[in-house]
């Protein structure tokens, strides 16, 4: 069973998956990628240094992925002046990325084992962009083909089709635990030990925390480095009693939560402590007394861009209560209603204790898409966190010793 296992493609897990919608590294701006998020039922679109077919490069290689989160973070920082905020929405889509090493997306050919796959994402890699092998199709189909990608283009500055007919799909840590679990008996008695037992709680590397009290400006660095890792922010609350220096874990930020928002909630990061914005882009949507303290804060801080943001979208107001109403209802909920009501989730942070079974926390990652588990202890204070690329490192070991 192990060996049958170990004999499987990364092709195997690539069915039904749909082609990747891309942006172009070299035309596409901030404001195109904003657009291109805004209309799409994913989280994430990939940026590429070629998408056309007019490109002269035989080269096409996907250089990263953005999500709403990405382009909230970045709009966070240009708070006070109307033209820096106007030069952010014109600058190119690569100022989205993370930094290019360790390269996050990988390209692998569709005959990639799956143990191979396995190994690129204990090395850092979040996504493997796979090419779909598909059928030879008539010249007319292909025709009709390109035309559709040339109206995707035309509408949202993005295309699923690169030069000769290509498209590609990702495979995420995911999708690779989805698969194993099919075969988890390989791994017996793993799946049944606690996760203590396993030694398999992250108490240090990878942990992001915030203090709850915090300023939510300050928690855009781990924000970035959350989106990047694919993890997310803990806020924290230290106790009232200074030897125990314990932290319990109030909920946390999540980029999945902040994707769900629009461009808007930068006006909230800016203003607001880390444990109001928490209740900011809760699922529900920000409450009114939230939204005012936000129109108030960039008003008393005369952070004129993003006044004209907020306003840009909500329309222009004559009072204070008019615009503060307005800003309610495009906040939070500036994607389409479908794609935000399939990804949004709350705040509430999911977690479990050590003496959880491996098996229990991989099913409830997967129940809550999510690629982490926070760990606390019988107080609520925060211990550690277990993440996919975790069990996939004890899963590379059992792996090895059957081989």
């Amino acid at each position: 069973m192990a060996l049958t296992l170990l004999s499987h493609e990364i092709s195997d897990l690539c069915i039904g998956k749909p082609p990747l919608r891309c942006l172009s590294a070299a035309t596409a701006t901030v404001a195109d990628a904003i657009a291109a998020l805004k209309s799409s039922d994913e989280p994430f679109l990939s940026v590429w240094s070629c998408n056309n077919h007019n490109d002269t490069d035989d080269k096409c290689e996907c250089l990263g992925k953005i999500c709403m989160a990405d382009v909230i973070c970045y709009l966070s920082k240009f708070d006070k002046n109307i033209l820096s905020l106007s030069s952010a929405f014109d600058a190119s889509v690569s100022l989205l990325l993370p930094p290019k090493s360790p390269h996050l997306v990988v390209h692998v050919q569709s005959s990639c084992k799956l143990i191979e796959a396995i190994d690129l994402i204990i090395r850092g890699a979040q996504n493997l962009i796979v090419p779909i092998e598909t059928r030879s199709i008539t010249k007319r189909r292909q025709q009709q083909q390109q035309q559709r990608n040339v109206v995707v283009s035309l509408t949202t500055n993005t295309t699923t089709t690169h030069k000769n007919n290509k498209q590609f799909c990702w495979i995420t840590q995911e999708d690779i635990i989805r698969f194993l679990l099919d075969s988890i008996n390989v791994f017996s008695p793993l799946p049944s030990l606690s996760i203590s037992d396993l030694g398999v709680i992250n108490s240090t590397h990878t942990l992001l925390a915030v203090d709850y009290h915090s300023s939510a400006a300050s928690a855009v660095p781990a924000i970035t480095r959350a989106i990047s890792d694919n993890i997310s922010v803990a806020v924290v609350e230290s106790g009232c009693d200074v030897e125990d220096t314990r932290v319990a874990l109030i909920g946390e930020i999540s980029p999945m939560t902040l994707a769900c928002c629009d461009e808007t909630a930068a006006a909230a990061v800016a203003t607001l402590s880390a444990g109001d914005l928490m209740s900011y882009i809760d699922g529900s949507g920000p409450p009114e007394s939230l939204v005012r303290v936000v129109r108030n804060r960039l008003e008393d801080k005369a952070m004129m861009g993003l006044i004209s943001l907020v306003d840009s979208l909500s329309g222009s107001s004559s009072s204070d209560e008019e615009s503060s109403g307005r800003m309610r209802t495009v906040s939070s909920y500036g994607r389409s209603v479908s794609s935000a009501a399939r990804m949004a989730r709350k705040s509430v942070a999911i977690v479990c204790n050590k003496k959880s079974s491996l098996m229990a926390v991989m099913i409830q990652a997967i129940a809550h898409r999510v690629s982490y588990v926070w760990v606390i202890d019988e107080d609520g204070c925060l211990v550690g966190l277990v993440t996919f690329v975790d069990i996939l490192k004890l899963f590379r070991n059992s792996l090895n010793d059957v081989k």
